[in-house]
């Protein structure tokens, strides 16, 4: 008897030292902090970090882009509203205030004060700027604006125009980690962050697209779960079937063409298969089917 209370209480003081908190403490300091898949580095057997150019004007794609429920509008609106924090790169060290977000979705002044052919032909002239002396609602007497009231709303009206539309927003670089739980033995898709780009056909003139902010992908996910009835992935076939934005990308509802695989030059693959766009497209794809054949050959170790 003595020897079975003996044996009941060893029992006891390992389960206390199994669940303490610094053995919890020491678990998580094993675990990516933004990974949504939560899985302890030991776990893991095998991993790549990915970056995918996920383009919502695909058909595929559509559905994450339904008309005034785009990704790209929920996104913006919650950094507006201050519930969602930008970073400046795809590395999340370092926050982005909210003036210079705004700062990247203002749009370009080509030309500054000059007006286009077009204008003059509609009748403006150089004097009817906005901020010319003696033109505008600066006039003294009636200047057609109405009271300081209107003014300010006016005024708050002509700078809007100046943003690009959520719209406009049509690619997202998605940065995920592939990897390989041992423990498990299944293959994980963890994404860890995505970048709101705007394409290079907004900026005819110069011809480049503009990284407008990143985003925590696991801060993403808890502003999809708390807005069940606007973050929605768009069923064309079935409207008894929308989804929330976090399970479409559980369960990989996108198509996002592979552009970088980590290196040490961190070069993307256009850059290291330059010699034409079709050779770079042609990469991208074998890379794929070979991270497919890895998976398969995972299973037999």
């Amino acid at each position: 008897m003595k020897q079975l209370s003996y044996v009941l209480v060893l029992v006891f003081l390992a389960a206390l030292g199994a669940s303490s908190p610094v053995q919890a403490q020491e678990t998580a300091n094993y675990v990516n902090h933004n990974s949504t898949a939560g899985i302890p580095d030991y776990d893991i057997m095998y991993k790549k970090k990915l970056w995918r150019r996920m383009d919502l004007k695909e058909k595929q794609n559509r559905s994450f882009f339904a008309y005034n429920n785009e990704i790209t509008k929920i996104i913006i609106e919650a950094v507006n509203a201050g519930v969602l924090f930008p970073y400046k790169n795809d590395s999340l060290l370092t926050r982005m205030s909210k003036e210079e977000f705004l700062e990247n979705l203002k749009m370009p002044a080509y030309g500054g004060d000059e007006l286009t052919e077009e204008e003059k032909a509609m009748g403006f002239s150089e004097d009817d700027g906005w901020g010319d002396e003696g033109a505008g609602w600066e006039d003294e007497g009636d200047s057609g604006w109405g009271d300081e009231e209107s003014k300010e709303d006016a005024a708050t009206e002509a700078t809007s125009t100046d943003f690009f539309f959520p719209s406009d927003i049509s690619v997202l670089e998605i940065v995920e980690d592939w990897l390989f739980d041992k423990r498990r033995s299944r293959l994980f898709y963890d994404i860890q962050s995505i970048k709101l780009i705007l394409p290079a056909e907004k900026f005819p003139e110069t011809g480049l697209q503009r990284e407008v902010a990143t985003f925590k992908y696991k801060d993403l996910e808890k502003l999809f779960r708390s807005m069940p009835e606007e973050a929605l992935w768009f069923n064309p076939q079935n409207s008894a079937e929308h989804k929330n934005l976090a399970d479409a990308f559980l369960l990989r509802l996108f198509s996002a063409r592979l552009i970088k695989v980590a290196n040490p030059e961190d070069s993307y693959i256009s850059d290291i298969y330059n010699s034409s766009p079709k050779d770079g497209l042609i990469a991208s794809q074998r890379i794929e089917q070979e991270l497919l054949e890895l998976e398969h050959e995972l299973w037999e170790y």
